[in-house]
């Protein structure tokens, strides 16, 4: 259950028609997005696709070429940043190093000249929010990086913003700890209930946390739906191929994209059931739980299959003759071709 947040009608982003030019590039190209009150939204996408320039639009911290930002249905195109009310966590942490953690927390409420009692009270609430409640008096280098993320978090919502907005919030952090955060962020998320806009170039960080996810591309939305949506109905080839990986095989009607996990290997003549392709492979890697192979096939690019290491019960070798197949449904095809 998603607890509410202190304004539980607030959140809700309309964005018509934003554009943004640099000069004679464009940056953001006519983008219409609803964003959903209290929804976890990310915006993915290669570097220079338009999602940060989007972002820092949605803050105020850029001016809009043509276009408009709707707030709950009204217009803020014209106000300034500092009085959107949005809160804001970037990959650097932009903590005070000189402040202790609760006052980290607590410094946008007290820039607001809340009451001291209040302020406590609400940092008491965000350090329990971020499980770091025993952290509260240590300085900021005196923290991990992922607890340094966390205080930000906490000093982001500390105020209840409408919308929070992040930009590459995980970068700095490493592999192992970026999923930790991921999961605590994901959490938070669902207990407040606040509307979160998210940017990054990761695809795991995407599938694992959004509700839904905007793919981005020169400035304009690829394609846009639930992670789900988008892994296994994919409409581009560039959908398809930065969002996870696909195989492309081009058909009599068309191209199709199809998933290295969705396909089928058995030494060649041994298929259950009929070989659409014959090969042979070329490369395997391995990955621990998952072997990726190469197939060399006649007249095609590589074939790329995934296969988890512990069924697989051929014991599959370099220069094997194989046989490929998928079910009917596993390939899909793909609109702009």
């Amino acid at each position: 259950m998603r607890e509410a947040a202190s304004d539980a009608k607030s959140g809700g982003l309309t964005l018509s028609g934003l554009t943004k030019h640099f000069g004679s590039f464009t940056a953001v190209d006519n983008v219409d997005l609803d964003i959903q009150r209290g929804e976890f939204l990310t915006l993915l996408g290669p570097s220079g696709s338009g999602k940060t320039t989007l972002l820092m639009m949605i803050a105020g911290f850029l001016d809009i070429t043509a276009g408009d930002i709707l707030l709950d249905g009204r217009s803020i195109r014209d106000v300034p940043a500092e009085r959107r009310n949005f809160g804001m966590v970037f990959q650097g942490y932009a903590l005070f190093p000189h402040m202790t953690v609760r006052d980290n927390i607590g410094y946008a409420l007290d820039v607001r000249k809340r009451p001291r009692a209040e302020i406590a009270a609400r940092v008491d609430e965000m350090l329990d929010l971020v499980q770091l409640t025993e952290f509260g008096h240590r300085k900021p280098g005196q923290l991990s990086g992922g607890q340094q993320q966390r205080v930000a978090l906490a000093r982001a919502l500390a105020f209840a913003p409408p919308v929070l907005l992040l930009d590459e919030p995980l970068g700095a952090l490493d592999k192992k700890l970026r999923i930790e955060v991921q999961d605590q962020l994901k959490d938070i998320h669902q207990r407040v209930g606040t509307t979160f806009v998210y940017v990054t170039h990761d695809q795991e960080e995407a599938l694992s946390m959004s509700d839904r996810i905007v793919i981005m591309q020169q400035g304009r939305i690829e394609q846009l739906g639930t992670p789900n949506e988008l892994y296994e109905h994919p409409r581009t080839r560039f959908a398809a191929g930065f969002l996870g990986k696909s195989n492309f095989l081009t058909m009599p009607d068309g191209t199709y994209a199809l998933r290295p996990e969705k396909i089928d290997i058995a030494p060649g003549g041994q298929m259950n059931g009929t070989a659409r392709l014959t090969g042979t492979i070329r490369g395997i890697t391995y990955f621990g739980a998952v072997q990726k192979l190469m197939v060399a096939v006649e007249g095609r690019d590589d074939i790329e299959v995934d296969v988890d290491s512990w069924r697989n019960p051929h014991a599959l070798r370099e220069g094997q003759p194989v046989d490929l197949g998928w079910s009917d449904t596993a390939a899909v095809r793909l609109e702009d071709t």
